[in-house]
This record gives structure tokens, C-alpha cells and sequence, in this order.
């Protein structure tokens, strides 16, 4: 990062943040809601397809009706037909500030079959709930509900028999990161029969706090991440009367939780060097290293938040081969 430079992007890539983040300005209301019939407009969405694409078939699963509470589950169709086959678990925590997107979107349905194929993986996509009508702890109650049900439906009850469970693995982008990470502690603490996760893939995780950081103050014109963005989230997020300090926030902050004696998976984290929260990233990183567990820190000097949305991008093909290298890695330990 360097003060005063703009990143490199393809005019499709700038257009398509100038306009995400056009909407959703004008979706959040002053008074703390959200216009989602607005938002719809431009948040498409696509269902499940149980015909291959791209080599990836996809299914529904409902968790809790309820809250409308489910997860799309990718599937290399190839392992289908494969009785001996034995593929990893990744579960996946989609972005967007806790408030927008879900796992029908199609970003999100289109980097998962990405991450299926080239992982050769199962994937679930959780479509946990959504502030402000949901604040904390909806969505890591939400999170940690679907591993609960994976560990509690076995055989072939929800997933397909290839998919084993006993190599899992927690990954998540912007606000699924956070969400990611909260899941692995709430996991370490209360413990499952069945699933064992092995590795934790943190992508420009959304944290922060009170104090403005630098990357923060100098990277204020992101197309996508801003301060004001981040205050209105973190205020439509966090129960009323608290502040960023909140340990849900500022991980490794005043309040921080000690997990010096949990079995946190070892975890890959990602950074770009033209993402504001890029401080908090590494403040989270060097944290986990103090606490004791292992992690790697990738970074992309010239990659811009939210940029492995967007496979034109040289960044992109390079994240995807490192987090491939970290499964790999992870299920021959």
C-alpha cells in the first residue's frame, strides 16, 4: 500500500464496486434499516442446479425453517458416481457486512462451484440471517447450527456419502471471515461427535474497533469499504449500547478472548494491500501467532477488498492456488 495510489483495476471491475456500493449506500436508511426490496434489484440470485455446471452440481438443505436457516451444498458430479471417493468439507460463510448478500447470490454461487471444482471438495454455503433485523449472535448462532446439524446427520442423511466430514474445513470472506472465526471458537469450546475441523481460510476478514487505523485513514476512497460503511454496519450489527471495542469486533482488542488453550485450527488469512481493514487483518493474524497457533499470512499488495469475486483478475487464480496448497496441506498432516 502505498499513500496517495490507486489501485489497478479493469474498468468492469470498478463499474461493478462503483455500483454495489452505490446501491447499498442508498439502501441503508438513516434510521438504522435497510431498503431490501431495493437491494433485490441488483442482488440476483440463482437457484440450485442438479445438473452439472461446469463439472458442480448443487442442492438446498433446510436447517431451520424458522429462520430460514439452510446451506447449498456443491458437489464435483465426477465423485458422484464414485463409491470409493472421500472428499473434504468446506464450510463457507458468504460476505457482505453481516446485512447483504446470501448464498444464493450469484457471486457467491459462482465462486463456491470455483472452489468445489478446483478444490475437488464438497461445499456448503450457509445462508445464515441478516442484520439489523438479526443482530448478534444471529449469525455465529446461525453458523455454528449447521456444523451442529452436519455432526448430528451422518450416512448420507444431508450430504452425499463422498463428503467426509472428519476433514473440514471453516473459510469465509469479509464478514463470513469474522464469522468463520467466532464459529472455530464456539467450536474449540462446546466440541462435536463427528466433524473435526482441520483448517480455518480467513479472506480479508471484517474487523476493527475504535481506534482508526492507518490503512483505514489512507485508504478512505476504497470503491467498496469505507468508514462510514463500516460504522452503520457495526452499529446495525452489535446489541444496542455497545461499541467497536466488542470483542466481536476487535478480536485482538481490549476485550479480547483468551484462546491460548483451544484447539483453533491452523488458518490461512488473507490481505490486500488496497483494503482499508487491512490493519485489523494483520493486527488478527499476529494474534493468533501470540496465542500460539499457526497461521500464514498471504498478501496481494495491489489487490483491492472483495477482489477474488472477480477471475479477470491476476490475484484471483493466485488466492485459489494457495488455498488448495493449504487443504492439501492440512488433510496429509
Amino acid at each position: 500500500m502505498a499513500a496517495g495510489t490507486k489501485p489497478t483495476l479493469p474498468w468492469n471491475v470498478r463499474f461493478s464496486l462503483s455500483v454495489l456500493s452505490a446501491v447499498s449506500d442508498f439502501c441503508r436508511r438513516s434510521n438504522g434499516t435497510i431498503n431490501r426490496r431495493l437491494f433485490n434489484v441488483v442482488d440476483r440470485k440463482l437457484p440450485p442446479n442438479a445438473n452439472p455446471v461446469n463439472g458442480v452440481i448443487s442442492s438446498d438443505v433446510t436447517v431451520d425453517a424458522t429462520r430460514n436457516l439452510w446451506f447449498r451444498c456443491f458437489v464435483p458430479s465426477s465423485a458422484i458416481s464414485s463409491a470409493a471417493a472421500s472428499l473434504p468439507v468446506v464450510v463457507f460463510f458468504h460476505g457482505g457486512a453481516f446485512a447483504f448478500m446470501s448464498a444464493a447470490s450469484i457471486p457467491y454461487d459462482a465462486l463456491c462451484r470455483i472452489f468445489c471444482s478446483s478444490y475437488n471438495a464438497v461445499v456448503i454455503s450457509v445462508n445464515y440471517r441478516l442484520s439489523p433485523e438479526h443482530r448478534l449472535p444471529s449469525q455465529y448462532d446461525d453458523g455454528f447450527d449447521v456444523i451442529k446439524f452436519l455432526d448430528q446427520n451422518q450416512n448420507g442423511a444431508v450430504l452425499p456419502r463422498v463428503a467426509d466430514v472428519t476433514k473440514c474445513f471453516l473459510a469465509g470472506d469479509s464478514a463470513g471471515a469474522n464469522l468463520a472465526h467466532h464459529v472455530a471458537v464456539r467450536v474449540c469450546k462446546e466440541g462435536l461427535r463427528i466433524v473435526k475441523v482441520i483448517g480455518l481460510v480467513s479472506i480479508q476478514p471484517f474487523f476493527g474497533g475504535e481506534e482508526r487505523t492507518k490503512s483505514e485513514m489512507e485508504l478512505k476512497r476504497d470503491p467498496l469499504i469505507s468508514l462510514d460503511r463500516s460504522d452503520w454496519h457495526w452499529k446495525a450489527f452489535l446489541p444496542n449500547g455497545s461499541n467497536r471495542d466488542h470483542e466481536s469486533v476487535n478480536v485482538s482488542g481490549p476485550n479480547k478472548l483468551d484462546i491460548s488453550g483451544l484447539d483453533y485450527p491452523n488458518t490461512l488469512v488473507f490481505t490486500g494491500g488496497f483494503d482499508p481493514l487491512l490493519d485489523w487483518q494483520r493486527r488478527y493474524y499476529e494474534w493468533l501467532r501470540e496465542s500460539e497457533k499457526k497461521a500464514e499470512l498471504i498478501d496481494f499488495p495491489n489487490a483491492v477488498h472483495a477482489f477474488y469475486l472477480f477471475p479477470e483478475l491476476p490475484q484471483t487464480s493466485q488466492f485459489i492456488s494457495h488455498v488448495k496448497d493449504f487443504i492439501t496441506k492440512q488433510i496429509n498432516k
